[in-house]
């Protein structure tokens, strides 16, 4: 029987799936090498556990499952993240966040709550970008908590305070420079929960329920009690939502507010300052 190769599994997967990339970027994982070294050694051999393996990630692939969980990692601000079913996988768009908060916050020392931290993506990102600032990153799921934990130590990000509950309440009566959070957006209605690859991730992380905002008006309006005067809360949102958002803000009493729109030209992210 012929030895199989990286060659020869890596035409076997662009076959079988429609993007050349996930196929690429499985066979590098289950073989543990740079994907550039599926190019650099094609003729290498393949053994027959982790050939059967590729196939058993290629069907999950396939049939929807997302690549960050086939391979438990996800790139965000150039960190590499663990990510599992336990979080929503850090989306491109997300950065826009990350940037703004850097815009609205002390460029020395603040005190920062990312509410929601998941994978922690947000929270790290500040973190390695502002080292002096003290965060605080809260999520009511105690294994997303694990994961942004595990991520915190593997990347030697010690200035993070990690606490479980629903939004606000694991603060207490701390207050903050900046809010920012990436709260759950998408109706439980919404024709886009029945997409394969969503249909993965934590619900808990994707909708608020019947009403999109929900999650979008408890941030809002709970906001200004942990906030320093002159502080900033800064929102992630649907990109047909920023009009709504800025309503809730104006309401709530925020001042100087303002939707930022993402590389696709959505407006994606609200803030408003206290």
């Amino acid at each position: 029987m012929t030895a199989e190769t990286v060659d020869t599994l890596l035409e076997e997967g662009c076959r079988t799936l429609p993007s050349r990339l996930d196929a690429q970027l499985l066979l590098a994982h289950v073989l543990q090498v740079p994907r550039a070294q599926l190019h650099s050694h094609p003729e290498a051999s393949i053994g027959a556990a982790q050939a059967a393996s590729y196939r058993v990630l290629l069907g999950r692939r396939l049939a929807g499952e997302p690549l960050a969980y086939l391979t438990g990692r996800r790139e965000f601000w150039s960190l590499d993240l663990v990510v599992t079913p336990a979080v929503l996988i850090p989306r491109p768009e997300t950065e826009l966040l990350v940037q703004r908060a850097l815009a609205c916050g002390a460029a020395d020392e603040a005190r920062v709550a990312d509410l929601g931290t998941g994978s922690g993506a947000v929270a790290l990102a500040l973190a390695r970008e502002r080292p002096r600032w003290r965060i605080v990153a809260t999520d009511v799921s105690a294994a997303a908590l694990d994961v942004a934990r595990r991520n915190a130590a593997a990347l030697g990000l010690t200035r993070i305070e990690f606490l479980q509950g629903s939004w606000f309440e694991p603060l207490g009566s701390a207050r903050f420079e900046l809010l920012v959070s990436n709260p759950p957006y998408v109706a439980a209605g919404d024709a886009a929960l029945t997409d394969p690859s969503l249909a993965r991730e934590p619900r808990l992380a994707l909708t608020p329920g019947p009403d999109a905002l929900t999650c979008l008006r408890v941030l809002a309006h709970g906001a200004a009690a942990h906030l320093e005067p002159g502080g900033w809360l800064l929102l992630e949102h649907g990109a047909t939502q920023g009009e709504a958002v800025r309503n809730e803000l104006v309401l709530a009493g925020f001042a100087h507010v303002r939707s930022h729109r993402d590389l696709a030209r959505h407006e994606r992210t609200t803030e408003g300052q206290r």
